[in-house]
């Protein structure tokens, strides 16, 4: 009795770990909606809310922590006629961009993400925070490419196994200051790092996961 104890238990130990394979990739596209702080806009982040979107890839290095590319476009605008500032010449400004954003960031998991044998106390969601680095591409005008360092958190979930639903805001400090084409509108300069021009990206993505890991202990090729 106590051997075929131990035969059942070695084979649904066998099958959980078959069946819950880990992966290093995940790709997938998103939606969501963008927003503008800059010269024209200097209070609600969503007072002209554009609609955003993209592709998501992503390198999984284990249940904590993870690598991401992201290529997006967002539509992002503002106008200064409900603005209570005083400009130059009394003119009121406008715009509208298209933005494309390339960049990379590094996500750290608060819980252990995943799903597997109960041994390693993975959870089905956890929350994250993220930094990166990239370029944006605006146009409003005239074209301009700059360097874009992104900011923010947001949350996993696993539908199955290898289907993900996350949901992500970020903060993306734009060096440029020229996304709406307006430099210096009060006519004080800015040093590089002190410009006017933030955008944010509210995203919901679903990804699916791909490529096994290797599951044999001390496998070696």
């Amino acid at each position: 009795m106590r051997r075929l104890l131990s035969i059942l238990t070695l084979l649904i130990t066998t099958t959980i770990v078959t069946t819950a394979q880990e992966y290093r990739f995940e790709v997938g596209p998103g939606l969501g909606i963008s927003g503008y702080l800059g010269d024209t806009n200097d209070g609600n982040l969503y007072k002209h809310p554009g609609i955003t979107g993209g592709a998501v890839f992503r390198y999984i290095g284990n249940s904590r922590w993870a690598i991401k590319a992201n290529l997006i476009y967002a539509r992002v605008s503002g106008d200064t006629e409900n603005i209570s500032s005083q400009f130059p010449l009394d003119h009121d400004f406008k715009f509208s961009a298209n933005l494309y954003d390339l960049s990379v960031h590094g996500e750290f998991n608060f819980l252990s993400y995943g799903i597997g044998p109960q041994y390693k106390k993975y959870k089905r969601w956890t929350p994250y925070l993220l930094v990166g680095i990239g370029a944006v591409m605006s146009s409003s005008g005239a074209t301009n490419v700059s360097l874009v360092t992104p900011l923010g958190l947001g949350v996993k979930f696993k539908l199955k196994e290898r289907l993900n639903l996350g949901f992500e805001f970020t903060m993306r400090k734009e060096y440029g200051d020229k996304i709406d084409n307006i430099t210096d509108l009060y006519g004080i300069k800015h040093s590089f790092a002190k410009n006017t021009d933030w955008y944010s990206i509210a995203m919901f993505t679903i990804t699916y996961e791909f490529s096994k890991r290797c599951s044999k202990c001390h496998y070696i090729e």
